[in-house]
């Protein structure tokens, strides 16, 4: 049990689950504009992260990881979004300093986090990335304290597959319809 809960995602009871909704929430952002999920449904994934602290080592290479990334999310249509229980100002020098292209949340009072049900590892808070498509529901959910940077190829990863196997239903879809159209 000591070993699972410190390698692996500690307790997740009441953890958002593959195939749940993501909550309605409101957050500030590194720019003190309010932040509403609600509002980026239907554009594209999300990808939104949850971990411990800005300017930790852990944390600044798992946030630069997304950074040198966010390109590839940008091409699929993916939205990064970090949230962490740092402040406001804290985000804005943290977004700043590491030239960080995305939008960071913050979750002062721990309660985005207790919506998603994030667990402590390593007796702090978790480090956990859920992907969301752009109906709102939770397609894929990497839990590791440890393999900061891992959070980006398994988020990239998770949309890649869900845009091939729509981009293949749709292919499809129109190669039976032209092969029914010229029978």
């Amino acid at each position: 049990m000591l070993g699972f809960s410190l390698f692996g995602s500690g307790n997740t009871e009441g953890q958002l689950k593959v195939g749940d909704k993501v909550p309605a929430f409101q957050l500030q952002d590194q720019n003190g504009q309010t932040f509403l999920p609600e509002e980026e449904l239907g554009k594209g994934p999300l990808v939104i992260y949850f971990y411990p602290k800005d300017e930790t080592p852990g944390c600044t290479k798992e946030a630069c990881s997304f950074r040198d990334s966010f390109t590839a999310f940008s091409d699929l249509g993916a939205k990064v979004i970090g949230i962490s229980s740092d402040d406001v100002a804290s985000h804005k020098q943290f977004a700043d300093k590491y030239r960080l292209p995305f939008t960071l949340l913050a979750d002062e009072g721990g309660q985005v986090r207790k919506l998603f049900g994030v667990p402590k590892s390593l007796g702090m808070t978790g480090r956990v990335t859920y992907v969301i498509n752009k109906e709102g529901k939770v397609i894929h959910i990497f839990n590791s304290q440890l393999q900061a940077t891992k959070h980006v190829t398994e988020a990239l990863e998770a949309i890649k597959k869900v845009k091939e196997s729509c981009c293949g239903c749709s292919v499809q879809r129109r190669m039976n319809r032209k092969t029914m159209l010229s029978t």
